[in-house]
């Protein structure tokens, strides 16, 4: 069980790690490329590309389970620990819908790519690689919003305040 609660707290951060730190040192080659040697290659600018678009929704799979992500809380500010807890299960609620259906249109984005065989221009790698990161962004999501439901109706049910994440200005 430590192993899985490691996971829990963790894994989303090593993800992160390895993907900014590939995507530094790919653009740092690249640059000392094209500046020292005056040749630059494409596969560098696909990894770049495809690191950053994996950081992007790893990322807001973090924002999600810290509930650190971009909010109008106004309101929040007003309401007492049990309104307060039911508007975030409902606000979780309305982005867990959007999340089952992001995760179905970005599945079938990845289906088709892979009957077709498309590969990318630069690595000649299957696309599907590329694709995948929408749909493990949103099924991360979809991991971390059913935590947060739950750790919210325990919240609400022993009418303990809500985890309200942190604030980037305060």
């Amino acid at each position: 069980m430590n192993i899985l609660r490691k996971l829990d707290q963790n894994a989303e951060r090593w993800l992160l790690l390895i993907f900014y730190v590939m995507l530094v040192m790919t653009m740092a080659v690249e640059v000392l490329r094209r500046e020292v040697f005056s040749y630059s290659s494409i596969w560098g600018e696909e990894v770049v590309r495809y690191s950053f678009i994996y950081l992007a929704w790893i990322g807001a799979a973090v924002a999600v389970k810290d509930r650190i992500h971009i909010r109008i809380d106004v309101i929040m500010h007003y309401l007492g620990p049990k309104p307060k807890a039911v508007l975030y299960i409902f606000g979780d609620l309305v982005m867990f819908v959007v999340a089952i259906i992001a995760l179905y249109w970005s599945w079938e984005a990845v289906h088709i790519s892979a009957k077709f065989g498309s590969v990318t221009d630069g690595l000649r790698v299957s696309k599907v690689w590329a694709l995948m990161a929408v749909p493990l962004g949103f099924s991360l999501m979809m991991v971390r919003l059913i935590q947060s439901f739950i750790r919210d109706f325990r919240a609400l049910r022993d009418g303990k305040p809500v985890n309200e994440g942190t604030t980037l200005f305060d």
